[in-house]
């Protein structure tokens, strides 16, 4: 993919020349307003990464996304998209300029956003996704809800040795043995009523069948698992909630994200 508009905006917050894109300036305060700092690295990694999603179209589907920078809980609970759905975390956490690590035993941070909710995003339309820098092990559940009619879910070892990814579905064991939750992007999309994809660092590594168009109704947590826990340990350095992604959306979201973790010198 050709990147689009390379050093627009890319200005540190003392320096001269452009000003930051609208929405990556309105992230800025919000983290400020909080009580979060960031450094001049990480305002223009964000700033170019929303520059990247706009170019390739990623930007709009999205309705949350975590970045986990500026290593403190007020920074990273915040929404690059907008002002709703600010995270919530719990004790247990380790913040650090390469994210944000839970404990692995009580810890999660919660997204306040509940599918069930949401008119905008339907068992046909829907994505969600996580960046993690360390490898996951055992049960470790990255991200989702469960036991509330439409799980969305992505757990490393399910039954002993399957990997289990689930969108909307009910409780058929769909995405089991199709790669692993490990460090890296993570991405899981349905764009039809019966077809759910899941991608490892931009590339397709499983389709699967979707049971049920029904949408879940529990928040979705970030390290763990609303309604059934099984949580990680994994530190994690980016996450995501939107409508359905392409095969190409989740490719070039992938290129975005990289270079913007590679800015942050954090990319694995």
């Amino acid at each position: 993919m050709i990147r689009v508009g390379v050093s627009v905006g890319s200005f540190s917050a003392s320096g001269g020349g452009a000003s930051f894109d609208a929405d990556a300036q309105a992230f800025f305060d919000r983290v400020t307003t909080a009580g979060g700092t960031l450094s001049a690295t990480e305002k223009n990694a964000t700033n170019q990464l929303v520059l990247d999603m706009k170019a390739d179209g990623t930007w709009t589907p999205m309705k949350a996304i975590y970045p986990m920078v500026g290593a403190s809980a007020a920074a990273c609970a915040q929404n690059l998209k907008s002002s709703s759905f600010t995270g919530t975390f719990t004790s247990g956490w380790t913040f650090a300029s390469t994210g944000a690590t839970p404990n692995g035993t009580s810890a999660y941070m919660d997204t306040t956003f509940n599918p069930a909710n949401e008119s905008s995003v339907a068992s046909n339309d829907f994505s969600m996704g996580v960046y993690l820098r360390t490898q996951v092990g055992g049960t470790d559940s990255q991200m989702g809800n469960f036991g509330a009619g439409g799980d969305v879910l992505m757990i490393a070892n399910y039954s002993g040795t399957n990997v289990l990814y689930r969108l909307f579905t009910t409780l058929d064991n769909t995405g089991a043995n199709s790669g692993n939750v490990s460090k890296g992007l993570t991405s899981l999309s349905t764009l039809t009523t019966s077809t759910q994809k899941v991608y490892k660092q931009g590339t397709l590594i499983f389709t699967g069948t979707s049971t049920t168009t029904i949408k879940g109704s529990k928040n979705i947590y970030v390290g763990g698992i609303n309604g059934i826990g099984l949580y990680s340990a994994a530190q994690f350095a980016f996450s995501y909630i939107g409508n359905g992604l392409t095969d190409a959306n989740v490719s070039n979201y992938y290129t975005a994200i990289q270079a913007f973790q590679t800015t942050l010198s954090r990319q694995v």
